[in-house]
């Protein structure tokens, strides 16, 4: 029985669970949130931002905002698992028009990203977390691509994502 149990332990440890079919972020400056799905028939852009300070999450965020209207079947969803307060700081570093189009949204503690299982440990500012990382979601709500950096400075460039929504709009 000890060993049955032992087996059936491991098998689930083994075993992840299915990312979310359906979830709801808040912006963390102003008011809104973002539903999954209420934007099925459009790819969803899931942005995985590190947390604290970070000035290539600025850069490729700002990135985005500037190009974005290159795409309009896609949503870009921006997330952050810092506190309110410090997701507005770090906001206000950006356009103030481009982010009242496109909000910074809240993953506290990282759930979201524990749910679409980007993997953690990464080092950064003395801090222990995921990895920066982006999730493509397909019209019919399902993940249909991800890309998961090896550092900071490893993201999907605008360009890609925008050259994989064409391949998989065929």
């Amino acid at each position: 029985m000890k060993h049955l149990l032992t087996a059936l332990l491991l098998v689930t440890t083994l075993v992840s669970a299915a990312p979310p079919e359906d979830f709801t972020v808040r912006a963390a400056a102003g008011k809104g949130s973002f539903t999954l799905k209420e934007a099925r028939g459009k790819f969803v852009a899931l942005h995985f931002l590190l947390k604290t300070e970070c000035p290539l999450c600025l850069k490729h965020t700002r990135d985005y905002f500037a190009k974005s209207a290159t795409l309009p079947n896609v949503t870009q969803v921006f997330l952050k698992p810092d506190a309110d307060g410090e997701i507005e700081a770090w906001a206000k570093k950006l356009p103030a028009e481009d982010l009242a189009k496109n909000p910074i949204y809240r993953d506290p503690y990282a759930k979201l990203a524990k749910a679409f299982d980007i993997p953690d440990g990464y080092k950064f500012h003395g801090q222990v977390v995921h990895y920066p990382a982006t999730i493509l979601i397909g019209p019919d709500g399902k993940e249909v691509f991800r890309h998961v950096g090896k550092s900071n400075a490893d993201r999907l460039s605008f360009e890609a994502l925008a050259a994989k929504v064409a391949e998989l709009s065929k």
